[in-house]
């Protein structure tokens, strides 16, 4: 009788942990996702000819510096490794003993300019220089002009946001009383993966949507849409209180802190690409994120409706599920009335939307496979003015919640 105790105990125990981790899942198109060696950049200062350049911060891209002739000197940008995708982040210092103007060239090696830069006076407020004034050279580098004096001069492919930045982002929603700000786990390097749980009541059978940002470094666009989106939800009207009465948020700012704060074009300090670890999450920080999701909603016996994953890419998009795939979720047809709301909200505006069913194993078919829940891909360009991408999450916060609080 007493090994049968054990044996019922140690059944128990097993289907206890069991439920409380992610799934493994099969996709159409595996990707291989076992860890790579990626290449440290050299964190230093350069001098040369009285111009200096540095990259010893974090989110800083600069491989290395050199001189070409009198006015112009190049900037090298490299991957952390490859095959990579052609986001080539770089954000270095500049500043010289006296004022002068200087030509610089953004040297890619294994990839080809795609961020017209920005310059700023203090890392904070950022200009973008007029891509007019951005010239290509041999289809791959890009050259431009610049006054450097003995002010430092950042210059970034796209707005500096760290880690350190989205903690403070974070602490600062945590004001809200419906917020509760933790870290879940720790990233390969040891920085914290940040979480945010927003809600108001208890927990328990609460129906929960997920958001996450940040799995790729540069795609700070997509972090700033997902910022406005989320402060829409915080806000104090009726829609959003009845709202956060009714629901739960799972929000998840910055999958790869790593790569952020190494300055890396793509990829997680494992070399890789984060969004295509969500069948079998080999890399640590897709593992614990997944496995937290999971052990969340099962032990409060919620259900997840809706994962929303907000990216960077060339335009704005909403990647969204086939109409198989959506007809039958936990939320049928939520993206048709949600593009149609958000375009009705919009004057002169059309959202563009990419369906397709299951392929490579990235969250929007994961949220399906392993919730049977809506799976979203919200992407903004990498020109997209600030102002927009601000009016587009505000309004795509409030066609959701609109649907969610009627349905």
């Amino acid at each position: 009788m007493k090994s049968l105790y054990l044996l019922l105990f140690s059944l128990l125990s097993f289907f206890s942990c069991k439920s409380y981790q992610a799934t493994d899942h099969q996709f159409p198109k595996p990707v291989d996702t076992t860890s790579r060696s990626i290449n440290n950049q050299e964190k230093k200062t350069y001098s040369i000819d009285g111009i200096f350049a540095d990259n010893q911060f974090d989110g800083a891209r600069l491989n290395s510096f050199s001189k070409i002739d009198d006015h112009t000197f190049q900037a090298d940008i490299l991957p952390e490794n490859t095959p990579i995708n052609m986001s080539p982040w770089y954000s270095f210092k500049l500043w010289s003993k006296e004022e002068r103007l200087i030509h610089l060239v953004l040297h890619y090696e294994n990839g080809r300019h795609r961020y017209d830069p920005k310059i700023s006076w203090n890392g904070m407020q950022w200009e973008a220089l007029d891509s007019n004034f951005v010239s290509i050279v041999d289809s791959t580098d890009a050259e431009f002009t610049l006054t450097v004096g003995p002010d430092t001069l950042w210059v970034s492919a796209q707005e500096l946001v760290t880690s350190s930045n989205v903690r403070d982002w974070c602490e600062d929603k945590a004001i809200h009383s419906s917020v509760e700000f933790n870290a879940i786990g720790k990233s390969s390097l040891g920085r914290d993966l940040l979480f945010l749980d927003i809600k108001e009541g208890e927990a328990r059978k609460k129906e929960v949507l997920v958001i996450l940002s940040r799995q790729h470094p540069p795609e700070v666009t997509g972090y700033f849409a997902m910022q406005s989106f989320i402060d829409e939800i915080l806000e104090d009207n009726a829609l959003s209180n009845a709202f956060r009465k009714k629901y739960r948020l799972l929000v998840f700012p910055l999958l790869n802190p790593d790569g952020v704060d190494l300055g890396h074009w793509r990829h997680n300090t494992g070399g890789i690409d984060l969004n295509r670890d969500w069948g079998f999450y080999r890399q640590p920080e897709i593992r614990q994120i997944a496995d937290f999701i999971v052990k969340t909603v099962n032990q409060d016996k919620s259900k997840v409706l809706l994962g929303i994953d907000f990216h960077s890419t060339w335009n704005d998009v909403y990647y969204t599920g086939s109409d198989e795939l959506t007809a039958n979720s936990n939320l049928p047809n939520f993206k048709d009335f949600w593009l149609v709301g958000i375009g009705g909200a919009i004057n002169d505006y059309a959202p563009h939307e990419s369906p397709s069913g299951f392929g490579s194993p990235v969250t929007k078919g994961w949220f399906y496979k392993q919730f049977n829940a809506e799976g979203v891909t919200y992407e903004i360009g990498d020109r997209t003015p600030r102002s927009f991408i601000k009016v587009k999450g505000q309004v795509a916060a409030r066609e959701m919640m609109s649907l969610l609080i009627y349905r």
